[in-house]
């Protein structure tokens, strides 16, 4: 049923999502709604940003197809609280790294400042007297982050990327590192699959937090990790999927562009 999950436009996709039963929350509901996926894909003959397909955005990486967003953001939408810290690795367009802020967006103390999020120093939870909500997206490829920059400011998002604690930070980095400034995390999500066990990655999860990635070398499981307040990980399978590999910048750029996100 989620590959029948196609739309004209961004409300029509979500409903067939929501009419396939793929989308079940408000809050992930809501933040598909206000995140316009047409805005984070190359325009590409012969398929619309709005059906239920993964599309190239260059560089050989892919956006993945909307029933895995809507799957990946239902995982993870009990995690996503006040105050959350969101890792989006392989934040590609930056489409579900939008998503992520969406969710925590629920008032507008991000329109304020001037500040673009790449020129913000780095800062670690402890020197902040409060911890404030973030989204972090890396990816590997520069020119990505700054298609990912442009389309969130197309989407009208502009505002997620300014002041001093800004709610997203899209930065090139090596995401099999995860990103240890902003940690820990209380969602990670994986926009690639991972021959093994993120072991760097679970390292960055706070206690009581989910990571969501896709495992395996050639038969992909999403596995979910949960972390319980004493550090202890347990995890589950909760689909088959077909996902690119997790790679380092050269091995991206050197191989065909692939799809990704997809149920079995």
């Amino acid at each position: 049923m989620a590959w029948r999950s196609h739309g004209t436009d961004n409300d029509s996709l979500v409903n067939a999502l929501v009419r396939n039963r793929v989308l079940k929350t408000r809050k992930v509901i809501d933040a598909m709604r206000r995140v316009d996926r047409g805005n984070y894909c190359v325009p590409f003959s012969g398929q619309s940003a709005y059906e239920d397909h993964p599309l190239p955005i260059g560089s050989n990486a892919t956006i993945s197809a909307p029933h895995m967003h809507a799957a990946c953001l239902e995982l993870v939408h009990d995690r996503v609280t006040e105050n959350a810290r969101v890792l989006d690795v392989g934040s590609g367009s930056g489409y579900l790294t939008s998503c992520f802020a969406a969710m925590l967006d629920h008032h507008d103390s991000y329109a304020a400042g001037s500040i673009r999020a790449e020129e913000v120093e780095d800062r670690r939870p402890g020197l902040s007297d409060t911890k404030y909500p973030i989204v972090v997206g890396v990816e590997h490829i520069k020119d990505l982050v700054d298609f990912s920059i442009e389309n969130t400011k197309k989407d009208g998002k502009g505002k997620y990327l300014q002041g001093p604690e800004p709610l997203v930070v899209l930065k090139v980095a090596d995401g099999r590192e995860g990103y240890p400034p902003y940690a820990p995390y209380d969602v990670i999500h994986v926009g690639a699959a991972s021959p093994e066990k993120p072991t760097k990655l679970l390292k960055q999860l706070a206690n009581g937090g989910r990571l969501v990635c896709p495992v395996g070398r050639g038969w992909q499981s999403l596995r979910v990790y949960d972390k319980d307040d004493k550090g202890r990980v347990t995890e589950f399978d909760a689909m088959g999927v077909t996902y690119v590999p997790l790679t380092g910048a050269k091995e991206q750029m050197g191989r065909a562009s692939a799809s990704s996100g997809s149920f079995w």
